[in-house]
């Protein structure tokens, strides 16, 4: 007994001798210098030459003339001289476990666990294609969950995403599932109908992880039976799901076609509307009187178009596409004229992921400046996915997500179609 008594001291003496891990000093944050030739300011549209952007713990501590921001000694330079420096993108509406190989009854064939897996190859690509942040509007079994959870475990490489897992649509609507015959009793995951439903299906979509709510106000294209010219939900189901995601914390984005549910959604409260096709002269002055935000979806006809035979699509589908977006190219560009703001957005999984920027030039084909399209996807999409103090912008305390091209994207914007250098929160994931 002695000698174990004897043992439990000495050991008591070695414990307390260590040096308490909770007095050792943290180890010090990474600091990275980048070296930007031409740095664009997208609030002002002007360029800033010769800036270095100063970078530690993954924010932006300082930027300025190489003359006047000192780098630390030890710091990592990253060497951007040659390029133009802009903010990492936003895109407001990806959908990163879709694929538009998979149309019709090919997506019957998909599991939610492959699609949370096909969403980590989209999300690599997306974001070596220069966009940083995305708002992923929709998902089946909340596999955007997942994948946003596996990405900001640094699991796999991808951008921010802030995600609505399924969407809420009427039966029978945009995002239920119409293809299979009535013995299936086949539901989409989004489905409620009422005020009580809706209620109880926000209320479920922020259990389980939802950072923004997505409803269907109209039909849509690429669903079967029904139409997109129509409303779906109620001007009081509207008001419910918007009044409910609101006072638990979350904007809401509508999915609207027609004229009359971007009419009824925007005076329920939405927080964006999503394609707006049919947008007429009223909604137009309703979107500028509530502030509302517009995310339109414009270069997915030139794919479409062209590819649409390898989609699986069904005879009504096409028919819808054929009226749905030549319109809405049209409705749009009438919309930009007349001031409504507009936030970027694709629609990526109807065209392969990767190829988000191919909407720069169809966004200043129809009406907007380059920089009011660069801004779009900057400053206006951190703006209405509520992360102005994070991203958008190349300022101190902001994420350090950068991308750099080659020429000036101000004079060709399709120079973002050719981004050869990313990084997110400091670390580069694409480039030297």
């Amino acid at each position: 007994m002695k000698r174990i008594l004897g043992w439990m001291l000495a050991l008591a003496c070695l414990v307390a001798s260590a040096p308490r891990a909770s007095a050792q000093e943290p180890p010090p944050a990474a600091v990275v210098a980048v070296k930007a030739g031409h740095l664009l300011d997208v609030r002002s549209g002007e360029y800033r030459q010769d800036q270095i952007i100063l970078i530690e713990g993954g924010r932006i501590k300082a930027v300025g003339a190489a003359g006047e921001v000192q780098i630390p000694p030890g710091a990592k330079v990253v060497d951007l001289s040659s390029r133009t420096v802009l903010p990492g993108l936003i895109d407001c509406h990806t959908h990163l476990t879709f694929s538009p190989y998979l149309g019709a009854y090919r997506a019957l064939s998909m599991s939610v666990p492959r699609e949370a897996l096909l969403g980590a190859r989209n999300a690599r690509v997306t974001l070596e294609a220069g966009f940083t942040t995305v708002r992923n509007v929709g998902a089946r079994g909340f596999s955007d969950v997942a994948l946003r959870d596996a990405i900001n475990a640094g699991d796999v490489p991808g951008p921010r995403m802030l995600v609505s897992g399924p969407p809420l649509s009427i039966t029978g609507g945009h995002a239920d599932e119409n293809l299979l015959a009535p013995e299936f009793h086949a539901l989409g995951d989004g489905v409620a109908d009422g005020v009580p439903a809706v209620m109880a299906r926000v209320r479920e979509d922020i259990k389980y992880g939802a950072d923004v709510i997505k409803f269907m106000a109209t039909g849509g294209v690429l669903s079967e039976g029904d139409n997109p010219a129509l409303e779906q939900y109620s001007p009081e189901e509207m008001r419910a799901i918007i009044e409910t995601a609101h006072g638990l914390g979350r904007k809401v984005a509508a999915h609207a076609h027609g004229a009359l549910g971007i009419h009824d959604a925007v005076l329920a409260g939405v927080d964006s509307i999503e394609h707006g096709s049919f947008i007429n002269e009223e909604d137009i002055q309703l979107m500028k009187q509530h502030g509302t935000y517009l995310v339109p979806t414009l270069y997915l006809m030139d794919w479409f178009m062209e590819n649409y035979q390898k989609m699986g699509l069904t005879e009504n589908m096409l028919a819808k596409a054929r009226v749905v977006m030549p319109a809405a190219r049209e409705n749009v560009s009438r919309a930009i004229h007349e001031g409504v703001k507009i936030a970027f957005g694709t629609d990526a999984a109807v065209y392969p992921h990767g190829l988000n920027a191919h909407e720069f030039p169809v966004m200043v084909k129809l009406g907007m400046t380059p920089l009011a399209a660069i801004q779009a996807s900057t400053i206006g999409a951190a703006d209405l996915i509520g992360w102005p103090d994070r991203v958008g912008s190349l300022e101190p305390g902001k994420f350090a997500d950068l991308i750099a091209v080659e020429g000036d994207p101000l004079q060709d914007v399709s120079a973002l179609e050719r981004v050869d250098f990313v990084m997110k929160g400091g670390e580069v994931v694409k480039g030297p």
